[in-house]
């Protein structure tokens, strides 16, 4: 019933830049928190951000500073901006969302992904 679609990636140099989105469609009540995700085959899925409700953002150490999560509650969408990217960013970028449904019931999806390429 709920879908989450990521777009933007692709292929940077290092310390260009990308912009990501995430945009949720179906039937649903509101969105919760949401993340970024990312994962290089063969390591483990990492947190990259976080953004409640009401747009409190947390980071990885790794990304603080040069990445910046937002979202637009009415366009019911996510968006990493991400800087000055390294190699390390290389990987696969996953959407999250805790959506609440039906009868408040809170529901945790994932999107498919969307593969962010960065060369030295």
């Amino acid at each position: 019933q709920v879908q989450l679609v990521e777009s933007g990636g692709g292929w940077v140099q290092a310390g260009g830049s990308l912009r990501l989105s995430c945009a949720a469609s179906g039937n649903f009540v509101s969105m919760n928190k949401m993340a970024w995700y990312r994962q290089t085959p063969g390591k483990q899925r990492e947190l990259v951000a976080t953004i409640t409700s009401n747009g409190t953002s947390m980071y990885a150490d790794s990304v603080k500073g040069r990445f910046t999560i937002d979202r637009d509650n009415a366009k019911n969408t996510m968006y990493l901006q991400m800087n000055r990217l390294k190699p390390g960013d290389t990987a696969v970028y996953y959407c999250y969302a805790e959506i609440v449904g039906h009868l408040r019931r809170t529901y945790q999806y994932w999107g498919r992904g969307t593969q962010v390429t960065v060369s030295s």
